[in-house]
């Protein structure tokens, strides 16, 4: 499970401004009838039911290896993600057209502009608050360079989908504000329903985008650090003459990761004298990368 001081602090951190933002939002639009902040109150539910399940996920994901799952329930973590996307694209995005396109029919004004104009500003500045809590986490553990770069490859699947939801959330208030903004403007009630169509958009987008990623996560996806050339030191250290002949890393979780290794014996005939260097390579490399959470390695003179 990341640490309380972590993703896990920003979910809750999240959570908390989701739900005021959704009330406020839900309030506004029952009253003015708009239709870009129906849209955005549905937004924000839907976020705040994603936290709830990336916590649930984040909870089961530290559970302790069983029989029946051995090598742990890390991976419970991507199966939540990966509902959280589902939801985004279907209860967020698919519903926010729908509502878009139905009043584009209508040709009802938005009662009360100036109501909605003020909600949205609240909302911009405390989803900017969950933002900035979440954007201070990813930079602190991003070690890839760019936020793009961080996207495709961090394996933090819950603070992948807070950040990604953060910045959708903020991206659609711009979005129902400009368009509000013009209907008060204009006088075109059409703007509003436009508003509604791309904040849909904006989520069918974002979800699709996390689907991709965690999917390959859920499959089964390498570690983005390349552990390979530290274990073939590290062998060579303890084995004189011995190489690594093949290598499995595998991510098992947001911070897990299993590898699987053959090592030739080298210049090694005694087998206790090799078995005792195997258990010593295990745990120098456990030392250098604790998040090596399992090891399996075979002495073979051959792939």
């Amino acid at each position: 499970m990341s640490s309380a001081g972590g993703p896990v602090k920003v979910i809750i951190i999240a959570l908390f401004a989701n739900l005021g933002i959704a009330l406020s939002k839900l309030a506004g639009a029952i009253i003015s009838g708009s239709a870009s902040l129906l849209a955005e109150a549905i937004h924000s539910f839907v976020d705040c039911a994603n936290q709830a399940l990336l916590l649930v996920g984040a909870k089961a994901s530290a559970k302790a290896p069983s029989q029946k799952h051995p090598l742990g329930y890390g991976r419970e973590a991507f199966f939540w993600s990966f509902i959280v996307a589902i939801l985004l694209f279907s209860l967020g995005g698919v519903f926010s057209v729908y509502e878009g396109v139905h009043k584009l029919s209508s040709h009802e004004p938005v009662s009360s502009p100036i109501l909605v104009v003020i909600i949205l500003f609240i909302a911009v500045a405390l989803e900017s608050y969950s933002f900035m809590a979440c954007l201070a986490e990813v930079r602190r553990k991003n070690r890839f360079g760019s936020l793009w770069e961080w996207f495709k490859k961090t394996t933090e699947a819950e603070l992948l989908v807070i950040f990604t939801e953060d910045l959708a959330a903020l991206l659609g208030l711009v979005f129902a504000l400009v368009c509000v903004s013009l209907a008060w403007v204009t006088g075109n009630p059409l703007w509003d329903a436009v508003g509604s169509i791309l904040v849909g958009v904006l989520l069918i987008a974002v979800a699709l985008l996390l689907s991709v990623e965690i999917k390959s996560l859920i499959i089964g996806e390498a570690p983005s650090m390349d552990l390979r050339p530290a274990v073939e030191s590290i062998v060579a250290e303890h084995i004189p003459g011995g190489r690594v002949l093949a290598l499995i890393a595998l991510q098992t979780g947001a911070s897990e990761i299993m590898l699987s290794y053959k090592v030739t014996p080298g210049g090694m005939t005694d087998v206790n004298s090799l078995i005792d260097a195997i258990n010593q390579v295990e745990v120098e490399v456990k030392t250098r990368f604790p998040e090596v959470k399992w090891q399996f390695v075979e002495p073979d003179h051959r792939v």
